[in-house]
């Protein structure tokens, strides 16, 4: 079937799709990599990955939203409900001002399928380091990201991660 020949329902059921696909891949190669070399390799090996594909990400989004170079905390602001996996996790901004501001994933899909196996959080704040502050000197180079909280850093109920972005 052609795209051009889909609903809008079934279109973004495919999104949908993609997204969890896409999630679903990265969490079995992540435990691929965990079996057979152990948790702190596989952190590692998935940090150096976040760094690259976060970039290409960014710039993939600011080409396809027409998000204007070095467009400072608007243009991040724009560009993280673009990314993919905000088809799948509940995310809020907050504390605006001119310079700054905070995005927090109030329900992570990842985490919340932890909890609900009974699992402790997984220790991802390493890797959203990397992720987050990459992201956002890509969409704006003058940016500077900083961890409120992220696991294995107790939060709230109401979160799982935050982050503080300022220019």
């Amino acid at each position: 079937m052609d795209l051009k020949e889909m609903s809008k329902e079934q279109l973004i059921g495919m999104l949908d799709d993609f997204a969890k696909n896409w999630l679903a891949h990265d969490g079995l190669w992540f435990q691929q990599v965990e079996k057979n070399y152990g948790l702190e390799k596989a952190i590692e090996l998935d940090a150096e990955a976040w760094r690259i594909f976060t970039r290409i990400e960014a710039k993939r989004i600011i080409a396809r939203h027409n998000i204007p170079e070095n467009s400072g905390l608007e243009g991040l602001k724009k560009a993280l409900f673009f990314r993919l996996y905000s088809r799948l996790n509940i995310q809020s901004i907050s504390e605006e001002s001119e310079s700054s501001f905070v995005f927090t994933m109030n329900r992570c899909r990842v985490q919340y399928a932890r909890s609900q196996k009974g699992l402790p959080d997984f220790p991802c704040k390493s890797v959203g380091i990397i992720e987050y502050s990459e992201f956002a000197k890509t969409i704006d180079p003058r940016i500077k990201t900083t961890c409120i909280a992220c696991p294995p850093d107790p939060h709230p109920k109401e979160f799982y991660c935050s982050w503080k972005f300022e220019i």
